[in-house]
């Protein structure tokens, strides 16, 4: 007997392959500059695991409502109006297992058997995953350098098998921020193919060169729209796997019935660190931000003056996703630049058949292994 034909469907992301031949390269001996995984390389702050503790002396320890704690419900709510102008009710707000799940749930509400799911690409490998999971169809819609947004190519790929068009920005894995007239126009156009737009914010936060807005905050009628965010990026809370999807009350309500029988509930534990990582201090969140906006134009820089290489300039995120002339298998590129160079970065092939031939670089690392790693990758290129 094998698995499903739905799971065998279903590739492994290329950047956990490089993570584990990294992975081997240490337990080797090596000194390899970590650039391929999309982590703060900052400790949770105090405040937060402190948090964590308290809950844990006080008891809070068991289940919790399927949609989450109350008060967590509530400071999402605020944070999401407040610091990104859309709007929802506490009752419209699921509290997840990491972003990862709410992206899950949503693809599990909106995608019918056979339908599509529209991703503009270069995009984050998961979503073609959890489209199969779905038994829909990931409908690729390649953006041209620099991988802007381009809503007439995206809404041209639009029709009747269309359920979901799923939209990220800032984008993993180029760092680009979408201009918001379009994503207004993708917005209004699923809306006129009766379908849901699925929004992959939990990069919102680390937008650097202008205001961070949400998707539902730019239409008069967000009514098919799911907003993704997490704590992960924002406040350096990878492990603790809290994230959030905010959408109409029918849509949440479907989506806290079926994850009784996915994760019940989210870690009460974390939960609590979640609500203290929202509502209390928020310094160690700008110094983390202040470091990245650093790190982003030390590496912009580098990458400009790199012969060979071509790097749009990230918007945001902590990623940049470049062009080294002349490649035409990341894999094979992505590889020998571990064995060879000491220097890991993620394949392009993995964000679609429009990454191939790039590599894309994380910056959430200290300046030093930076520096390090891509004096590494200059040399070898």
């Amino acid at each position: 007997m094998q698995p499903t034909t739905r799971v065998r469907s279903c590739d492994r992301s290329s950047i956990r392959v490089l993570f584990d031949l990294a992975e081997r390269v240490e337990r080797a001996g090596g000194d390899p500059v970590r650039l391929e995984v999309g982590e703060p390389d900052f400790a949770t702050p105090d405040h937060v695991t402190e948090a964590a503790f308290a809950a844990t002396r006080e008891g809070e320890t068991g289940y919790t409502s399927n949609a989450g704690i109350p008060r967590l419900r509530e400071a999402i709510s605020e944070t999401l109006a407040r610091e990104y102008g859309a709007e929802y009710d506490p009752d419209e707000v699921l509290v997840t297992t990491g972003g990862m799940e709410a992206l899950h749930l949503a693809a599990l509400c909106v995608l019918e058997p056979g339908s599509e799911l529209v991703i503009p690409t270069p995009g984050w490998p998961n979503y073609w995953t959890q489209a199969r999971l779905a038994d829909a169809h990931p409908r690729e819609v390649p953006m041209p350098y620099p991988y802007d947004l381009d809503a007439d190519r995206v809404v041209e790929a639009m029709g009747p098998a269309t359920s979901a068009v799923m939209l990220c920005s800032p984008s993993n894995p180029t760092g680009r921020v979408a201009d918001p007239a379009e994503i207004r126009a993708v917005v209004e156009a699923a809306r006129d193919h009766d379908a849901y737009v699925v929004a992959d914010e939990v990069y919102v936060s680390l937008t650097y060169d202008r205001d961070p807005v949400a998707t539902a905050a730019l239409t008069d009628h967000p009514d098919h729209i799911l907003t993704v965010g997490s704590c992960s990026k924002s406040h350096a809370m990878t492990g603790w796997r809290v994230g959030w999807l905010a959408g109409p009350h029918e849509m949440v309500d479907e989506a806290t019935k079926i994850r009784e029988s996915t994760t019940a509930c989210t870690s009460a534990i974390a939960q609590h660190a979640a609500l203290a990582a929202l509502t209390g201090p928020q310094e160690p969140m700008e110094e983390m931000y202040a470091a990245f906006a650093e790190r982003r134009d030390y590496v912009a820089d580098r990458l400009d003056d790199m012969a060979g290489v071509a790097a749009p300039r990230p918007d945001g995120a902590f990623y940049s996703f470049l062009d080294p002339k002349g490649y035409d298998d990341s894999m094979a590129l992505a590889t020998e630049l571990v064995r060879e160079a000491g220097v890991v970065l993620a394949p392009g092939s993995g964000f679609g058949a429009a990454g191939e031939g790039k590599l894309r670089l994380s910056f959430a690392n200290s300046m030093e292994r930076l520096e390090d790693g891509l004096d590494r990758l200059e040399a070898a290129l």
